[in-house]
């Protein structure tokens, strides 16, 4: 059983590294936050975005969920997790990016590809995954003869760009897009290469990331 004692020693080192030696950064945010790049990532414990970027604390407002998902708007009068930190991130912290990040051996995208129809598998997570049925779908037309490793990846690829079509129904998010004030990007994270990779409209693949 994992011991949360880590975890409290682990605050300690973080308060003396942001609360002592770098005390102004919290200083600074004492009366909000400032970041302007929204992250859309999975929940899954090895792919935490401000680790995997180095980022300090106040650089990145995070949204995760299984698979890193964005629904498409939807007015139903429901609980809208994503859809409110979304709305947060772009109508009061007026974010400039938004980044949805996907990443290899990802297990909401597996669910997904694996799920064969039978309702009663899951009380949650296949309906929050159907999201990407579009991305299934693809990948079954496209690569109808590859390997399932090479399917899988397909999917966790194509999920992202789902995602980015989704971001486009929230009239907030295209509104800024379409003036330029927001840019729209998708990210995948080989977790078993150790590889960031960037998705290129002009090429319509995701490539090397270079800063």
């Amino acid at each position: 059983m994992a011991k949360t004692e880590a975890l409290i020693s682990g605050f300690q080192r973080f308060k003396q590294r942001y609360f002592g030696d770098n005390q102004g950064l919290y200083d600074s945010m004492k009366t909000g936050q400032p970041a302007k790049i929204l992250m859309i990532a999975c929940s899954d414990s090895r792919v935490d975005p401000a680790i995997l970027t180095d980022c300090d604390p106040g650089d990145l407002f995070i949204v995760r969920n299984v698979a890193n998902l964005v629904p498409p708007r939807e007015d139903d009068g429901h609980y809208h997790g994503t859809s409110a930190a979304l709305e947060f991130a772009v109508d009061h912290l007026q974010v400039e990016n938004i980044i949805v990040m996907g990443h290899a051996n990802c297990g909401g995208i597996r669910a997904l590809w694996q799920h064969d129809g039978n309702h009663n598998a899951s009380q949650f997570i296949h309906r929050w995954v159907s999201i990407a049925e579009s991305a299934k779908n693809w990948v079954r037309l496209h690569h109808a003869n590859e390997s399932e490793s090479t399917c899988l990846q397909a999917c966790e690829q194509q999920g992202v760009l789902v995602s980015l079509e989704n971001l486009l129904t929230f009239e907030n998010v295209r509104k800024r897009v379409e003036s330029g004030q927001l840019k729209l990007h998708g990210w995948y994270f080989d977790l078993t290469a150790g590889e960031l990779k960037c998705y290129n409209p002009a090429t319509q693949r995701f490539e090397q990331a270079v800063a």
